[in-house]
């Protein structure tokens, strides 16, 4: 027998509501396995092609996690610190930068801010503020970092998580479709397919995106001699993720510090308009078309307002699981406006009823069921003289042991 609707939406609906609580009440606590998830899940087709080129999944894990470890460890020791140095740094000068600005715009636009006013106060008060809150805000932001993420979960939790998950995977998966409801089981299959699809084509693709635009604009800022272009270049690529977001404020950013810096020489403030605009051009025709591809993406405006929400309430954990919980979202939204396109609430035509079960009539010659019915009643004697003969055969030999 179906279960009804209504009582299908309260056991799912309760089933969400215990995951948001348990993400709300140990976020922290169970941050690093949902980092290590994470990881296993973005490796799971590397450690598979390796396997189809010959290698065991043992092996390949092993490989896989030496290759990844490795990389970190380069990371942290090589890139880490130039981005902290050049972030704290950019922070120091900004005040003097504004301060230019200023100036600048009333030396050649006099009427533009007026002195009288508000804003002019206003940009005063943001450049002292800048000036005096640049290294707690800096060492604040750190803290949290360390906070967040914990240099143990880094260094010991995440790998090992991610280890043994990626070694079950298949596993994993293959005993999860084993417990799905068998009423659901094709729709719910359908649905993690779609969202496999929106999430690993929009973080794997957009991965590739990040790391190639990074070394560009890294590379190209640090070749023309721009201040801080390494973690501006760096900057720009990790924003990319939103379209035009990371090219506007990297670009906005970098040519601030060109004009700041390189003021006088209009050459090396157009190789840096040039540098964006190349990188723009390539990233809109190339990288996206043929990286990301024709996968289900995510709309900017849903992915700042899963962002936003998750991280409101979530903390650190909820802008980790912001991306994978709006492609689920986006997902079921979908298939829910679906069914809701199909249901006589949209047509207004009445959903014809379900067929009523047929009834099977079995045709045999006749006496055939009194034959049956006989055999059972002498099958049932049978069986009830023998537990006779038992009980009295167990009363004979207590007594005799008596």
């Amino acid at each position: 027998m179906r279960n009804p609707v209504r009582k299908q939406v309260m056991w799912w609906g309760i089933a969400a509501l215990v995951l948001l609580l348990t993400l709300w009440l140990l976020g922290q606590a169970v941050l690093p396995f949902i980092i290590g998830a994470g990881v296993a899940y973005l490796l799971d087709p590397v450690a598979d092609r390796l396997e189809r080129a010959g290698l065991s999944r043992t092996m390949s894990v092993v490989l896989i996690t030496f290759i990844v470890v490795l990389a970190f460890v380069a990371i942290v020791l090589l890139v880490v610190p130039i981005l902290f140095r050049q972030a704290s740094a950019l922070i120091e000068i900004a005040p003097q930068m504004l301060d230019q600005a200023r100036v600048f715009i009333d030396a050649r636009f006099p009427g533009v801010i007026p002195h009288a006013g508000g804003l002019q106060q206003t940009l005063t008060d943001l450049q002292a503020t800048i000036g005096e809150q640049a290294g707690r805000v800096a060492s604040t932001v750190l803290g949290s970092v360390r906070g967040a993420i914990g240099t143990l979960a880094l260094l010991v939790i995440v790998p090992v998580v991610a280890f043994y998950l990626l070694l079950d995977w298949d596993n994993m998966v293959a005993s999860i479709d084993r417990h799905l409801p068998r009423e659901h089981a094709s729709v719910i299959r359908h649905l993690a397919a779609e969202i496999d699809d929106a999430l690993a084509g929009f973080v794997r693709g957009q991965a590739v995106v990040i790391l190639i635009l990074g070394t560009w604009y890294a590379l190209a800022l640090m070749f023309v001699g721009l201040p801080f272009g390494f973690f501006i270049g760096i900057m720009a690529a990790v924003l990319s993720f939103i379209p035009y977001v990371g090219v506007l404020i990297g670009g906005a950013t970098a040519i601030g510090v060109a004009l700041f810096s390189f003021w006088g020489d209009p050459l090396w403030i157009g190789a840096v308009v040039v540098i964006f605009a190349i990188g723009q051009v390539v990233e809109g025709n190339y990288l996206q078309p043929k990286i990301v591809g024709g996968h289900v993406g995510l709309h900017p405006v849903w992915l700042l307002l899963a962002l936003s929400v998750f991280g409101a309430l979530f903390g650190f954990v909820g802008l980790v699981m912001a991306v994978p919980m709006a492609a689920a979202l986006g997902v079921l939204a979908r298939f829910l406006l679906a069914r809701y396109r199909e249901s006589a609430l949209y047509t207004g035509q009445p959903e014809p009823p379900e067929p009523a079960q047929p009834i099977l009539v079995e045709m045999v010659p006749a006496g055939t069921v009194a034959d049956r019915l006989r055999a059972a009643r002498l099958a049932s004697d049978r069986a009830r003289s023998r537990q006779h003969i038992d009980i009295m055969r167990e009363d004979l030999n207590r007594r005799e042991r008596d």
